[in-house]
């Protein structure tokens, strides 16, 4: 399994957002037997904080919010804490899903900063819609604090499906037999 790598982290001041016209600027080599297990040793090469537990930031928008959705619901049923901006966090109570809101940068602009920067979010999930392409917004920001604290960052919701396979075979839960 072959992965692209983004060096993001190495280019600072940048928009980490992918779009269609993006390059790699190389690839990361995962082997196995099973195609998760390989895709995942492949996404931990590319140098991928992968973890299994901890903080899921969401700010999606309006148009990806339906297929966010249950993306968002399979990191709440494996035992991830669920933290949103707030249109995004109403969204994700209103289909019972438990959120923690966090105020957009433009309200409080520390809150979010801070959260990534202390490590108490393990991964964010950002999309933006297209008509916002080239303005610098919360979403940019919130990117960029990402890319600079090592954290680990989505932009693509296929790239969040893609994870959470991985997450799912690798990941040890406990169910209770109903008698």
């Amino acid at each position: 399994m072959k992965v692209p790598v983004f060096s993001f982290n190495k280019l600072k001041g940048i928009d980490a957002y992918l779009s269609p016209e993006m390059k790699s600027t190389g690839e990361a080599i995962g082997y196995d037997d099973k195609l998760n297990r390989a895709l995942y040793k492949a996404l931990q090469a590319s140098g991928m904080n992968l973890k299994n537990y901890g903080t899921v930031f969401a700010t999606i928008a309006d148009g990806d919010k339906d297929e966010a959705l249950p993306l968002i619901r399979r990191f709440y049923d494996l035992g991830f804490n669920i933290e949103a901006t707030t249109g995004t966090a109403r969204y994700l109570k209103e289909h019972g899903i438990r959120t923690r809101m966090r105020k957009r940068i433009s309200e409080n602009p520390d809150d979010i900063p801070d959260a990534i920067r202390m490590g108490y979010i393990n991964y964010v999930i950002n999309t933006r819609e297209y008509s916002s392409i080239g303005e610098m917004a919360d979403g940019a920001e919130i990117r960029q604090c990402a890319t600079e604290n090592d954290t680990t960052m989505f932009t693509s919701l296929d790239t969040v499906k893609v994870l959470l396979d991985v997450l799912e075979e690798i990941t040890l839960r406990i169910s209770t037999i109903d008698a």
